[in-house]
C-alpha cells in the first residue's frame, strides 16, 4: 500500500460535484476518484514525451537540396495539386 499524504487543494466547484457524482456511480470514494484520475493525467503527460522524443529522433534523417515548406505543400495537397 502507498504512503497517503493530506494535502488542501482548490478545485472549481464543477469539478468537486463531477467527482462526488462518478464516487457515487462507483461506490467508491472521491479520494479514490481523484487519486486515480491524477495517475491517468501523469501516465498521459508520460506518453506525450514520448511520442515528442520519438518524433525529435527521426528529424533531419533525410537529406534534401531545399527546405520544405510545409504551408505550402499542405496548400497543395487541399487543392489536389
Amino acid at each position: 500500500m502507498e504512503t497517503k499524504v493530506k494535502t488542501t487543494i482548490s478545485l472549481e466547484k464543477g469539478l468537486i460535484k463531477a467527482v462526488k457524482q462518478i464516487a457515487l456511480n462507483k461506490d467508491t470514494t472521491q479520494t479514490e476518484i481523484i487519486n486515480k484520475y491524477i495517475k491517468k493525467g501523469i501516465e498521459n503527460e508520460k506518453n506525450t514525451d514520448k511520442e515528442i522524443k520519438s518524433l525529435n529522433d527521426i528529424v533531419g534523417i533525410i537529406k534534401v537540396d531545399e527546405p520544405m515548406n510545409s504551408v505550402k505543400e499542405i496548400r497543395k495537397l487541399r487543392n489536389k495539386e
